[in-house]
């Protein structure tokens, strides 16, 4: 099962503490620009990929590490010419959220990534053979029906999260060295609509703001993220709203806060993107809730 089918039957929703997958496959790929519930790590094994995410480009070597926060917009951009080799793991927050300390929040690597807006991590050898060992432990584990594997299992995530934190906050960040490339004019104004979702966002409004003419704006933005400069905002401010409904907020009030004007397209654009009504959505959350407090 290659990782467009695993998309097909979890999109964007993780009910269980993580799930992990070693993929290999050979064909030609072509992912569009998507996004997730929960928070995702790429291990790049092998192959030639390009990893697109929040406007930033990361051209990939073996044993590089992606960390993509949860609805941070990502693609892989994969060539068919050699097996892409990888290692996927889907993490719940609520999972880590659970094995935090007073002084160790395991979401540090992906709160770094986001706030750094750089998400991948290189490894030297070194640190490199202490990844394999684990993950070859993990990998073991993960189908084991032996006794108490699944306690086994989450101990070995949480051990990989660990160092990988470890390193992650070691970590000196130099885009020039690291295969890195991006238009730091559009990453600037993808920062500038995530902190300003409940506002005013029009493509005049932010080419006026940015001093860009709004059709190479709209050009270079579809060429950087896979996404028009609307379809984005859209999604953005949508994502936002489930995030607030998760959270327990009255509906009535979210539309404003994520920036539509009326309820009725608020309603229909919703239900477009989630196959629900944020009301619907909103009983499907609590009864879920409900489910993992049993």
């Amino acid at each position: 099962m290659n990782e467009e089918a695993i998309l097909k039957i979890k999109r964007g929703y993780l009910n269980e503490d993580f799930k992990y997958f070693h993929l290999k496959d050979k064909k030609n790929m072509d992912f569009e620009s998507h996004y997730h519930d929960f928070n995702k790590i790429i291990i790049f094994i092998s192959g030639t990929v390009t990893y697109l995410i929040e406007g930033k480009s990361y051209k990939l070597k073996p044993w590089d590490i992606i960390f993509v926060s949860s609805n941070e917009v990502h693609r892989p951009i994969i060539s068919p010419n050699e097996a892409y080799e990888r290692i996927i793991i889907w993490i719940n927050k609520n999972f880590l959220e659970k094995h935090n300390t007073i002084d160790s929040d395991l979401l540090t690597c992906f709160k770094l990534a986001a706030d750094r807006k750089h998400n991948m991590l290189r490894l030297d050898a070194n640190n490199i053979n202490k990844v394999k060992l684990i993950l070859q432990a993990l990998g073991v584990e993960n189908n084991s029906v032996a006794f108490a594997s699944h306690i086994l299992k989450n101990s070995l995530i949480i051990q990989l999260l660990v160092y990988m934190n470890r390193l992650f906050i070691e970590n000196k960040i130099d885009d020039s060295t690291l295969d890195v490339e991006y238009d730091e004019r559009i990453v600037e104004i993808i920062d500038y609509i995530n902190k300003n979702l409940g506002s005013t966002l029009t493509i005049n409004n932010i080419s006026s703001n940015f001093y860009i003419n709004k059709y190479y704006l709209m050009h270079k933005f579809k060429e950087q993220t896979g996404f028009t400069l609307h379809s984005y905002i859209q999604q953005k401010r949508l994502l936002y709203a489930a995030s607030l409904i998760k959270k327990g907020n009255q509906i009535t009030s979210v539309y404003l806060d994520c920036g539509f004007g009326d309820y009725s397209s608020f309603m229909r654009a919703f239900k477009k993107m989630f196959q629900l009504s944020p009301r619907n959505y909103s009983k499907l959350i609590m009864s879920c809730n409900k489910l993992k407090d049993r």
